[in-house]
């Protein structure tokens, strides 16, 4: 996995590398895997993901161009072929997309019943969902989601504390705590 400040970033959002190793264990990608990353920020994921799926193909879903032109930086720093970059707010843009393996969704831009809902006719059956969620609205409201559509579904709250040297003692510093949700079609 990639360290954090290896990437490029300016002001834009980025999933921390601990999440990140979480979310795409919970997505369960192979090497030929068809993957969406919606409300892709710097690329983190989509980048992690192209090298995971090295023979398979990400299309990162970003709507605010800032994100998208940071996106096409690392794809291009990072050396990642793979990658196809969609300048969209979902769900527009998704109806283009082919049948998928996986989506993830790190933004929704308040979107998210109706990302979900187009996401529910692009995945293969058996492909997985992963929200990441920093509020408890936002969890909740994709946990109803899925049982209100017969989705299976897990849900774990993750809190990273990482040591920052400071003098000649350590100290703990927490990142921002997230929700990660994660289901699988199975109609």
């Amino acid at each position: 996995m990639i360290d954090d400040e290896e990437f490029l970033r300016d002001k834009v959002p980025m999933t921390k590398q601990e999440i990140r190793i979480l979310t795409l264990a919970k997505a369960q990608l192979n090497v030929d895997s068809i993957v969406a990353d919606i409300g892709a920020g710097t690329g983190s994921i989509t980048i992690e993901a192209a090298k995971l799926s090295s023979r398979g193909k990400i299309f990162a879903v970003e709507r605010k161009a800032e994100a998208i032109e940071l996106i096409k930086r690392n794809v291009e720093k990072f050396s990642v072929e793979n990658v196809t970059i969609i300048h969209a707010e979902a769900p527009d843009g998704l109806d283009a997309l082919p049948e998928l393996d996986a989506a993830i969704i790190g933004g929704s831009g308040g979107k998210l019943d109706k990302i979900l809902d187009a996401l529910s006719t692009k995945l293969k059956v058996g492909g997985r969902v992963v929200v990441n969620a920093i509020t408890i609205q936002t969890a909740a409201n994709v946990v109803e989601y899925f049982r209100a559509h017969g989705w299976t579904y897990e849900a774990i709250h993750v809190q990273i504390t990482r040591f920052e040297r400071v003098g000649s003692h350590d100290m703990a510093k927490a990142l921002n705590p997230v929700y990660i949700i994660s289901a699988r079609r199975i109609l």
